[in-house]
């Protein structure tokens, strides 16, 4: 069986450049060192961090910042200059203690929940990551992103916590419908010096629903079935349902002056227009399309039914009829079967 090229590696036959090379490595290695930190699987929120969950590692300028002491405590040995020596040690201590800090500015840090808005497929998902920390101890710079399964981390936004609590906002790609599981999230800082980075991780264990793509242009609704619903208007209309006293607002073309000089108030006429009967949207009138369009076509039938205030209800095989009905919730359950139907 011939081996797959490894991640990162040019689909053509050349052989890859050093910086590549330098990368397929760099990736490897970062592959492996995941398989061994914390979280290792999926886990339940809410998710505390502890010692045995954060990291620290130094910067590149914590390294250079090291590479200048080294030198500087040498040539002070080297010269027997003990004040040199002395800021030396003084500033290396700092260095520690910066270590020790950025540990504690994820230590006690809690992620309380995820949550996002369903969007259609090929739509960047927006997450909302909930944080809560114990109080006594202020937290800045805190950031969260999400690992790339083939580089470095996405860029993320600023954990600001204020009262204890606080939310950031992360971009997710969408490729296709249906649950989307949640990527290995990352949560660092590198207060208070920037000489080191401190981060933990939280995989959250709560898939996302991603809507079918809709159809980007096509026909026009089926044709309504059954009997005409009627919905009563203020102002305009086809037929008058009834009298009413004036509220303010109403416009003035709908207020009945004979009625109103006979009573001696201000009378308006209310309306009723017909709107259409009920729409079905079934899958036999998807028929010719490939099964992943027909399942476009769907929604946006249903997206223009809502647009439209129109009821509809959707019939798709081996899922009972939703509806007749109309709003944000009969919306979201058609869209939400759409999105689970098996993938073609």
């Amino acid at each position: 069986m011939p081996m797959a090229a490894p991640t990162g590696a040019p689909a053509t036959g050349t052989p890859a450049s050093l910086p590549d090379r330098i990368r397929i490595r760099a990736n490897r290695w970062r592959l492996r060192a995941l398989r061994w930190t914390r979280p290792r699987d999926p886990e339940p929120l809410p998710a505390m961090f502890d010692r045995r969950r954060i990291y620290v590692l130094p910067t590149r300028f914590g390294l250079f910042f090291a590479t200048l002491l080294a030198v500087m405590g040498m040539g002070a040995l080297n010269y027997n200059n003990n004040p040199a020596l002395l800021l030396s040690l003084l500033l290396g201590g700092v260095a520690l203690a910066s270590l020790i800090a950025a540990q504690l500015q994820l230590s006690g840090l809690e992620i309380i929940a995820v949550d996002a808005e369903s969007v259609p497929a090929g739509t960047p998902l927006r997450l909302r990551v909930h944080a809560r920390a114990r109080p006594g101890r202020v937290r800045r710079g805190l950031q969260v992103d999400w690992e790339l399964p083939q580089g470095p981390a996405a860029p993320g936004e600023v954990l600001n916590l204020t009262a204890q609590r606080g939310e950031a906002d992360i971009e997710l790609p969408t490729l296709r419908r249906g649950w989307l599981d949640l990527p290995r999230l990352r949560i660092s800082t590198t207060r208070p010096l920037g000489l080191a980075r401190a981060w933990a991780y939280v995989w959250p264990v709560a898939p996302l629903l991603v809507y079918p793509a809709p159809e980007s242009s096509g026909p026009a609704l089926p044709d309504g079935r059954g009997e005409a619903t009627r919905s009563r208007m203020k102002a305009s209309g086809e037929d008058v349902h009834q009298l009413r006293d004036y509220r303010t607002g109403d416009a003035r073309r709908a207020i009945a002056w004979k009625a109103s000089a006979r009573r001696g108030r201000l009378i308006v006429r209310e309306y009723e227009q017909p709107l259409g009967a009920e729409v079905v949207l079934d899958w036999p009138s998807t028929s010719g399309l490939g099964y992943e369009q027909r399942i476009a076509r769907l929604a946006r039938w249903v997206d223009l039914a809502e647009r439209e205030g129109r009821r509809y209800r959707l019939v798709v095989p081996g899922q009972a009829a939703l509806g007749p009905d109309h709003g944000v919730q009969h919306r979201h359950a058609c869209l939400r079967t759409l999105a689970l139907m098996p993938h073609g």
